[in-house]
């Protein structure tokens, strides 16, 4: 249970954020902004009526310095961490930051992209896999054959996917926490093209998103079916709205906010949904599980080479392509939408981050204490440190 005194500086922060995101889209087209979903639907947290930056930058570093008097240590680190992301954020609308000290700022994560000998490790497990369940070739050619033999065609996807979520409902019951909605409350599904993203969930309306333009398998499938639905994004909202209303959670938990110190976490406790309801039961899922993992590396490498190297976004994708195993240009394009956008380009290494802070907090908790450490995971906010002292 969350003391009074974080309960209340949880009201504080929201306004503080929601006055922050109304700065930024007042001064620019970015129909996502910085709070990109807002469950507080009743509007009983008006955005703080901040005129000018400097007035919010103020706001931040009292409210920074007020996170020592939190009785938790695990919210006293997370919400300074919080008003950091915040303060670096409006310096960077407000007279400009580097895109290294964007990374480090805003997501409190090493300035610097996959190495290239992670990236060969990944790749070398995949070669490894696929040379063991039969495929012939080099890498390329081993992941196009895969890639072949589990395709499902876009007319397809959207059945397929409701079918996969239906599923991960039921084990996500079984294994993780009873879902408190009907399951007629969850997701529905939607195929689009043409946009920046893979997956995306507008929980408001219910609705996964989810782009065609790229080669999309089965296993893959799987993966976005956890991810944006259960235990992943669905459940983290659901979780959050239905505790902060029993008086249990934070306010802010009915934010999602961008660019920020929970940003990689968020991503990783829908990256690790598939461990946690058992559901990594092939070796078509290992295959698929490391090439996820492989290409979240890869897109940090993109990023960097755009954003920090400064290469042309002609030959960064052509990069892209040649290092992608997969996906195709329909692939290629979507990351190049997200890593050239400058209000998303840093936030691609939540992804690369996010599941190797997350798996290892989820394996190392005893099965006897799950049940408390999903309560911990869900019902607060978390960055990459304050996710580990649990234990």
């Amino acid at each position: 249970m969350l003391s009074d005194k974080t309960l209340a500086y949880g009201r504080k922060i929201t306004t503080g954020l929601l006055g922050v995101d109304a700065l930024y889209r007042a001064e620019n087209d970015d129909e996502d902004g910085l709070v990109v979903l807002n469950m507080d639907t009743a509007g009983e947290f008006p955005p703080e009526p901040f005129g000018t930056y400097a007035t919010a930058r103020e706001y931040f570093t009292e409210l920074k310095a007020k996170t020592q008097d939190l009785p938790e240590a695990d919210r006293r680190l997370y919400y300074e961490q919080v008003c950091q992301s915040t303060l670096s954020f409006i310096q960077w609308r407000d007279g400009g930051l580097p895109f290294t000290s964007q990374l480090s700022g805003f997501l409190h994560v090493p300035a610097q992209p996959a190495s290239d000998s992670e990236l060969d490790n990944l790749r070398s497990q995949i070669y490894k896999l696929l040379t063991q369940m039969g495929y012939s070739g080099n890498l390329v050619d081993q992941c196009g054959s895969w890639q072949d033999h589990n395709r499902v065609a876009p007319d397809e996807v959207q059945g397929v996917l409701k079918d996969l979520m239906d599923e991960a409902w039921d084990r996500t019951e079984e294994y993780v926490i009873e879902i408190p909605a009907p399951k007629s409350d969850g997701m529905q599904v939607s195929t689009v093209s043409g946009v920046p993203f893979g997956g995306r969930i507008d929980y408001l309306n219910r609705m996964v998103e989810l782009n065609i333009d790229p080669v999309l398998t089965r296993p893959g499938l799987k993966h976005l079916a956890v991810h944006e639905g259960y235990p992943g994004h669905y459940l983290q909202f659901k979780l959050r709205e239905v505790w902060y209303h029993e008086g249990t959670a934070a306010a802010d938990g009915l934010l999602s906010v961008v660019n920020t110190a929970s940003s990689s976490t968020f991503e990783g406790i829908a990256d690790t949904g598939l461990r946690m309801i058992h559901w990594n039961e092939s070796d078509d899922d290992r295959v698929s599980a490391l090439m996820s993992r492989y290409r979240s590396g890869l897109g940090t490498a993109a990023a960097w080479r755009l954003n920090a190297l400064n290469w042309s976004e002609e030959k960064v994708a052509d990069w892209l392509l040649e290092q992608s195993l997969g996906g195709g240009e329909g692939w290629v394009k979507n990351r190049m939408g997200f890593i050239s956008a400058p209000a998303r380009s840093a936030l691609i290494w939540s992804y690369w981050w996010g599941e190797r802070v997350v798996a290892p907090a989820w394996e190392s908790v005893s099965r006897e204490r799950r049940d408390e450490f999903i309560r911990f995971l869900y019902g607060r906010m978390h960055s990459n440190e304050s996710v580990a002292m649990f234990n």
